[in-house]
């Protein structure tokens, strides 16, 4: 999805916030939503001490309402599409979407019929296969139509994940923490879906410069035997000013080991000494577990999870999703006048 686009095309332009029907109106954290007996429970109590419980639900919630979001916009755009140039939708998906699909021929509904296990005759499936492909094919024309018109479009979505708010501390930031969006991320570094989207951010930072601060906190999931004294590993760098770098190394080479570990000390031409010293020890077991601790308050389950401006996102998300938030959050009033004010 592209924001901050000219008026392109037919001009359309859609703003859509929260998918809300009115029925439903938000609670403000000093609304009581419980008494017992002369106590009263107000929405700050409950976001207060169950927090945990509560935001993997929204993102969930979130989850639904985007999808739900997102075919909605699908429909506007081809129904002010259509009304543009005097058709009715089903005209106008007949002209641009259903005369664009083919038919496939016998030897690739043969080599489709090859690849069924079935007991039933090439004969009694044909009629099948053929309009499976055509459904198929249709679909994938449908797709490629609504992008060329969000391409043409000016969409901008205010609806934004949960968020709350991650405490900092003395985590370790690359870039300026009052950058527009900060990115934090809880991972681990076993994880492959961590392992995968390292990249992802580091192609952010790239395009977004000082734009965006990126801040690491150390999740290691039970389950990974090298993830505790991998993250270890990474803060004694950072005793020697090197933790961005030990931290995009193991990412990329996923050695995790501990003698891979003090061997990588090496390559990056540590005080080896010192660093094994911090490394045998468990100088920086702590700092780990607090982060850890912070993550499970927080109602972290899995990695990679990421708060965007406290924006909560989990799950083994691509550039273009993480790309999507960190847009949304620039084209905030707030974030655009900071902008506009460093110039």
């Amino acid at each position: 999805m592209r924001f901050s686009q000219g008026l392109l095309g037919f001009g359309l332009s859609v703003t859509l916030g929260l998918l809300s029907n009115g029925i439903a109106v938000a609670q403000t954290i000093t609304d009581v939503v419980a008494e017992i007996g002369t106590v009263k429970l107000t929405m700050g109590d409950l976001e207060r001490q169950e927090s945990s419980k509560l935001l993997q639900a929204r993102f969930d919630f979130y989850q639904a309402e985007s999808k739900a979001l997102d075919d909605l916009i699908d429909t506007t755009l081809i129904a002010q599409k259509a009304k543009s140039e005097n058709l009715t939708v089903d005209q106008l998906l007949d002209r641009e979407v259903k005369s664009q699909v083919k038919d496939p021929t016998e030897d690739q509904i043969r080599i489709f019929y090859e690849g069924l296990e079935t007991d039933q005759s090439y004969e009694a499936m044909r009629g099948k296969i053929l309009e499976k492909i055509r459904v198929l094919r249709t679909n994938k024309a449908r797709a490629a139509y609504i992008k060329a018109l969000r391409e043409q479009s000016n969409v901008y979505v205010t609806l934004a994940p949960p968020s709350t708010v991650v405490d900092l501390g003395n985590t370790d930031v690359l870039g300026s923490k009052d950058a527009p969006v900060m990115l934090v991320e809880f991972a681990d570094y076993e994880c492959p879906y961590c392992q995968k989207v390292a990249a992802a951010i580091k192609k952010l930072q790239g395009d977004f410069g000082g734009k965006l601060a990126v801040a690491y906190k150390d999740f290691p999931l039970p389950m990974h035997a090298h993830a505790e004294k991998a993250a270890e590993a990474a803060r004694c760098a950072g005793k020697q000013g090197q933790f961005w770098a030990f931290h995009d190394e193991l990412f990329q080479s996923k050695e995790l080991d501990l003698d891979q570990l003090k061997a990588q000390a090496h390559a990056l031409k540590l005080d080896t000494a010192a660093f094994n010293k911090c490394l045998d020890g468990g100088e920086t077991a702590a700092a780990v577990q607090q982060d850890r601790e912070q993550g499970l308050r927080l109602g972290l389950s899995g990695t990679p999870s990421f708060f965007v401006n406290g924006h909560f996102l989990s799950g083994a998300l691509d550039y273009t999703a993480l790309r999507k938030i960190v847009d949304q959050q620039l084209a905030q009033p707030l974030n655009q006048a900071a902008i506009t004010a460093r110039k």
